[in-house]
């Protein structure tokens, strides 16, 4: 059969994008079909890129307050304007869009469509009316945020990720549901920049995806910055007040009323799949999401998908990841898998939560028995000089090995440092070599060696050893 295209993308996000450009310079006829109006998905425009933009502004703010601390002057801090906030965040996003334009793709041999997909049959989908025919199809529409079936919350305002970046003024108070990334995210940074914040979590702890531990540097950061945290909450209802927004939460057996300005829902992502007809084109999926196997490929094996679609790895990095395994799949014809078992995360909260690996919680869960080793910033120069030594890097070993499982850091700069571990890990770095290893002093990376160096000395500098050096070289140390 003569098809209109090699391939087919539906989607201009993080996957789609990889796909899309990937598989057009390897020489493959490329559609790329969104809904618009511009390429960039949810990361560029209500996700990574405005979140990451808010913080780094409300890290500022937090600074210029605390100035005092590092022997500055004090500084008059006058209200936010947020407007002015939005449009930086605005401004940040134009300059990336550039990466991410049609025009770009366009020259790259990519033909762009902009409309809704809905598939016709296995082999073809129409975008605004036109049919388009491909050998191989690519989903890759991404997520959107999850809204619960509370009572009340259809007829009160409420505020998700796609509209908290271009609010025109900053609330006075905001009430955040959820405990997760987005929601800690925004919760201390709207602290920061003056908004009396409450934020509801069901679970026990915040970031429940985290070792308890690591997650309660998060929540002694986010309280210190003036954020009222209630876990064990459970949404009872919803309901709009003439001042605002008012949420009433079961905190045991007691019942809470929660008044704020504005309402933040953030309580997960919800794959986008609804509106394609994908059932035309004989592909399982469901309102979890779309399955996929270890190549990315769905219940039909020329039709892939990637990226938040699957209900899976929820994150840009994984999204692109998966982009390239469907590249060498569907372009390149190579049985490339998928694997996850070093997929990193971070939560860029200050300070930021990041991990790669296997964290204890989930070694314990898997009945994987582990050695746990933990080093401080307190002991690291750099952050002690930088006021910022609040957190400690997590070590997870094979139970009586140094083989590494994974790692967590709670710290500065967190998704900076275990970018080392990343490698480290992926490219089986032993941790002598660590230890061996020279790092400029001072600097936050020396926390890795350190641990590292630690867990090697203890094996270096044990009785047994000791005594065989006293043995052959007739040493006379205390030790010996």
């Amino acid at each position: 059969m003569d098809y209109d295209a090699d391939l087919l993308v539906i989607g201009g996000g993080a996957a789609g994008l990889t796909v899309a450009a990937g598989a057009a310079r390897l020489g493959a006829r490329v559609v790329l079909a969104d809904r618009g109006p511009t390429l960039g998905g949810d990361c560029l425009h209500h996700g990574c890129v405005p979140s990451k933009t808010l913080i780094a502004s409300a890290r500022a703010r937090r600074t210029m307050r605390d100035a005092p601390r590092f022997g500055l002057p004090e500084v008059a801090l006058p209200p936010v304007d947020f407007k002015a906030v939005a449009a930086h965040i605005a401004g940040v996003q134009s300059v990336i869009q550039k990466h991410d334009s049609v025009e770009r793709f366009s020259g790259l041999g990519v033909e762009v469509r902009f409309g809704d997909a809905v598939f016709v049959d296995e082999h073809t989908v129409a975008v605004e009316g036109r049919r388009i025919s491909a050998r191989r199809i690519v989903v890759a529409t991404g997520s959107s945020p999850q809204i619960p079936a509370f009572p009340g919350l259809a007829d009160t305002p409420y505020l998700t990720n796609r509209d908290i970046f271009t609010l025109e003024t900053l609330p006075a108070s905001l009430i955040v549901l959820g405990g997760g990334p987005i929601a800690v995210e925004m919760a201390q940074a709207f602290a920061r920049l003056g908004s009396r914040v409450v934020l509801v979590q069901r679970g026990g702890h915040i970031l429940s995806r985290e070792d308890a531990d690591m997650a309660a540097v998060v929540h002694e950061a986010l309280e210190q910055d003036g954020v009222r945290i209630m876990t064990g909450a459970t949404v009872e209802v919803a309901r709009r007040q003439d001042a605002g927004v008012v949420v009433t939460v079961r905190v045991g057996d007691e019942h809470v009323d929660v008044h704020g300005e504005r309402l933040l829902v953030a309580l997960g992502r919800t794959p986008n799949v609804e509106g394609l007809h994908l059932g035309n084109a004989g592909v399982v999926f469901s309102e979890r999401g779309v399955p996929v196997d270890a190549r990315m490929r769905t219940s039909q094996s020329h039709i892939l998908a990637a990226g938040d679609v699957t209900g899976a790895w929820q994150f840009t990095h994984a999204a692109g990841y998966e982009g390239s395994v469907v590249v060498a799949n569907a372009v390149l014809r190579l049985p490339r898998k998928a694997k996850y078992d070093r997929m990193p995360w971070c939560t860029f909260t200050d300070p930021e939560l990041a991990s790669v690996g296997l964290n204890e919680r989930e070694a314990h869960r898997q009945g994987i028995g582990v050695d746990v080793h933990t080093e401080s910033f307190s002991s690291n120069d750099r952050a002690l000089a930088e006021g910022t030594a609040c957190g400690l890097l997590k070590l997870v070993l094979a139970r009586g090995t140094q083989r590494v499982l994974g790692v967590q850091i709670a710290g500065p700069h967190a998704g900076e440092l275990i970018n080392g571990w990343c490698m480290a890990l992926g490219g089986g770095v032993r941790l002598t070599t660590l230890a061996g290893g020279v790092m400029p002093y001072p600097t936050l990376g020396e926390i890795s060696r350190r641990v590292a160096g630690n867990i090697v000395s203890e094996a270096l500098f044990s009785d047994k050893v000791r005594n065989v050096l006293c043995t052959l070289f007739r040493y006379r140390g205390k030790g010996c």
